[in-house]
């Protein structure tokens, strides 16, 4: 499994489960994904659908937004994420 080596030692100190973290890890690299000037998946849609960064920028803003929104909401409630896994037991 791999593993953040300079991350989850201060995680745990912290009494952070890995998998949030690895949960806020993903919605945080997807954050940056979809904003400029270095979004992948703009650079990827742009070419795909032949549109400009500047137009499709445009449209990802209310995205984003309630992708932060979510963020926060994710890391700050660990309970919304880890639910499943507590179900089910795997931990």
């Amino acid at each position: 499994m791999f593993q953040f080596p300079s991350f989850l030692p201060i995680a745990a100190h912290f009494n952070i489960d890995p998998v949030h973290l690895g949960i806020i890890f993903l919605t945080n690299l997807e954050l940056g994904y979809l904003m400029p000037p270095m979004g992948l998946n703009l650079f990827l849609s742009s070419l795909r659908f032949e549109k400009s960064i500047f137009h499709l920028s445009k449209a990802v803003i209310m995205f984003v937004l309630f992708e932060a929104i979510a963020l926060m909401v994710i890391t700050y409630i660990p309970e919304l994420s880890l639910w499943l896994v507590n179900a089910l037991g795997t931990q």
